[in-house]
């Protein structure tokens, strides 16, 4: 099974430091959309690992939450596109749970809905704890200059990020990256 890993606010979605609470403030990115589209048709299912605090913080509601990722899957179908799970941490940091990125809970939770070993499996985000979360599954990182990640335009990425990571201007870059680059050969 070819899997991906999208962080959402940042990758997917313009982000906000005042938090994305509604469906009216849940914007795709600029190809964003068509982006998930490309890997679906090239073969690849789509998880999302999102934290979402605004939860734990009382911002919005898990019905407020659902609208959004509603929308986001409507716009999606419009666009030939699909995401098959979305998982979330609605804990706050100092909740101290195992979910909240950059911990792996959410990805150890996708290996198993999927019945799959991460290992190798492209994750993609905006910022460093999306990275760390992934890697420490065995996930492959790839860090997208949207959202968090614009303040590495232009720049060399700190050594705090994970080593080998790739770096694309946004979703669409990766996908073009993912959708083209050659498969594995198996070993003989």
């Amino acid at each position: 099974m070819k899997l991906v890993i999208l962080d959402r606010d940042g990758t997917i979605n313009a982000d906000s430091d005042e938090f994305v609470k509604s469906p009216q403030e849940w914007e795709p990115l600029p190809g964003a959309l068509e982006a998930i589209a490309r890997l679906n048709h090239a073969g690849w299912h789509v998880a999302i690992a999102s934290n979402q605090s605004g939860l734990g913080r009382g911002l919005f509601d898990v019905a407020s939450l659902n609208a959004m990722h509603a929308k986001m899957h409507k716009l999606l179908s419009a666009h030939g596109g699909k995401v098959d799970a979305i998982f979330y941490c609605p804990h706050t940091p100092e909740d101290g749970c195992n979910c909240r990125k950059p911990l792996p809970g959410l990805f150890e939770q996708i290996g198993e809905r999927f019945g799959i070993e991460l290992k190798g499996t492209p994750v993609v985000g905006d910022g460093l704890r999306d990275l760390q979360a992934g890697v420490a599954a065995g996930c492959e990182p790839h860090l997208v200059l949207t959202g968090k990640g614009a303040e590495f335009i232009g720049r060399p990425l700190p050594e705090t990020f994970p080593a080998g990571t790739r770096v694309h201007r946004d979703l669409a870059a990766f996908a073009d990256y993912l959708v083209t680059r050659p498969a594995p050969r198996p070993l003989t």
